[in-house]
């Protein structure tokens, strides 16, 4: 699995507007070739997963 391109510790938001999360340790290589990544609710402390070609999108919180 390829980690290099993941952002871990960065916090970032779901789109422009969105609530921010920060980034987490790579999960899994998925067979279309992404990668779910661990994320972590910054209002909340809930724990899901990302898809990494998602996260790259989305900007740095501010």
């Amino acid at each position: 699995m390829n980690t290099v391109q993941v952002p871990i510790g960065a916090i970032k938001t779901f789109g422009a507007y969105g609530i921010p999360y920060q980034v987490g340790l790579p999960i899994k290589t998925l067979p279309d070739g992404d990668i779910l990544v661990d994320i972590t609710l910054i209002q909340t402390g809930e724990q899901a997963q990302y898809r990494l070609s998602k996260l790259l999108q989305d900007p740095e919180a501010k």
